[in-house]
This record gives structure tokens, sequence and C-alpha cells, in this order.
């Protein structure tokens, strides 16, 4: 995948973010942190799963709640001019999740998506990954 200059890169899990902008060109790829305000955990999932006693995964609604925090965190920086093209990388429950929630505006900016867990990995794990998409 080839990715011009400032395009920004999300790469995310159930409780991760990390963003990154490409400071290169479409020819070569190279990634730099950039800096994020921090997410709203608090948001709230799709609510595809209830909390209760029959279904008493919290976990997994916090990390729902998490994954609709880092889009609505997206959703603004696409809907404040600041990213012009954009990149998810995310675990593949935490981009179902995520995309429930994408503003029309964001997928307009989305150049693609990688289904895949690289939250923690190095940043030539994520360029690696861009690079064979």
């Amino acid at each position: 995948m080839m990715l011009p200059k400032g395009t920004m890169i999300a790469v995310a899990d159930g409780e991760k973010l990390n963003l990154f902008r490409n400071s290169g060109d479409e020819a070569e790829l190279k990634l730099i942190a950039a800096e994020h305000a921090q997410v709203d955990d608090d948001a709230r999932g799709s609510r595809s799963r209830q909390n209760s006693s029959g279904n008493p995964d919290q976990s997994q609604a916090n990390e729902d709640g998490f994954s609709a925090g880092i889009v609505e965190l997206l959703n603004k920086g696409v809907l404040a001019g600041k990213i012009e093209g954009l990149v998810v990388i995310a675990a593949p429950r935490a981009l179902g999740e995520m995309r429930k929630h994408y503003h029309k505006a964001l997928s307009a900016k989305l150049l693609g998506e990688i289904s895949k867990d690289l939250a923690g990995h190095s940043i030539a794990d994520v360029e690696t990954a861009i690079q064979a998409a």
C-alpha cells in the first residue's frame, strides 16, 4: 500500500492506540509517532453485548467502549481538517467495532484498513504490514 506524505496511521486494539504520520512519500514510507489526545474510554460501544448476570463480560464491553472512543477521536480529527488521509490497523474484533462508529467524512478519508493486531509492535513491523498490504 502506497501512502501519500502526511497520511495518519492509527494502530489499535481494545486497550491501546498508537498514531503515526507518514513523513516520507508514496515511494518511501517513513512513519513517525504523532501525538494525540487521550481516548475517552467511557465511550459507548455498539451495545451488541449486554452486561448481565447471564453475560458478565465487562472487559469486552470496556474494549468496545475504547474502540468507539478511538473512532470518536479520529472522527474529530477528520472533521477538524487535521487528517487528510487515514489507515486503520486494528485487531480484528476492535476493527469490527470501530467500523460501526465511522463518520461519513472519516470513511471518505480512509485509504485502507488492515485487520491485524500490531498494537505495541515496533514502527518497523507496522511499516512492513503496510507495505505488504
